[in-house]
């Protein structure tokens, strides 16, 4: 069966139709692609703070390539680079924060931190979403919103 069949199930434009509902169908989409950029945004964060801090690369990397995979698992690309300026500033912009040049903190504790209130915002919004999409979005999301807490985690406790 094909994900978009499971996606759609139970979404009928009239009753015994048997046609998914079209306008569902849009959200599903928007929404699927809305987290699938987010994912790509935040490994963007990810990228931009290993640029900034090497030293955290190895930490880091690991939660990064799972960003991408959820990218990837809600459609979006698998790459996301930062843009690094001559001055060794890399851009950070959050998932849908507002920002478009955010510098990452000099400071590696601070830049952690920084990851971690965009994994926390995210897996939220997320969470939030779960009853706007339907079944196999929500639980993806669910999913992916789940990792994220066990991200912020790893960010803010993992050295404990």
């Amino acid at each position: 069966m094909a994900t978009g069949a499971v996606l759609l199930a139970g979404c009928t434009g009239s009753p015994g139709s048997g046609e998914p509902d079209a306008a569902a169908s849009r959200a599903a989409d928007r929404a699927r692609a809305r987290a699938a950029r987010d994912s790509a945004e935040l490994a963007g964060r990810y990228a931009a703070v290993i640029a900034a801090h090497p030293a955290l690369a190895e930490r880091l990397e690991p939660l990064r390539a799972e960003v991408l995979r959820h990218a990837a698992a809600f459609g979006g690309a698998r790459a996301a680079s930062p843009s690094v300026s001559p001055s060794g500033s890399a851009r950070a912009a959050g998932p849908d924060d507002g920002s478009t040049a955010d510098a990452v903190p000099a400071d590696g504790e601070e830049a952690l931190a920084l990851l971690a209130a965009a994994e926390r915002k995210l897996a939220d919004r997320r969470t939030a979403a779960l009853a706007d999409v339907p079944g196999e979005l929500a639980r993806l999301l669910a999913s992916v919103a789940a990792a994220g807490a066990g991200h912020v985690y790893l960010l803010t406790e993992g050295d404990r």
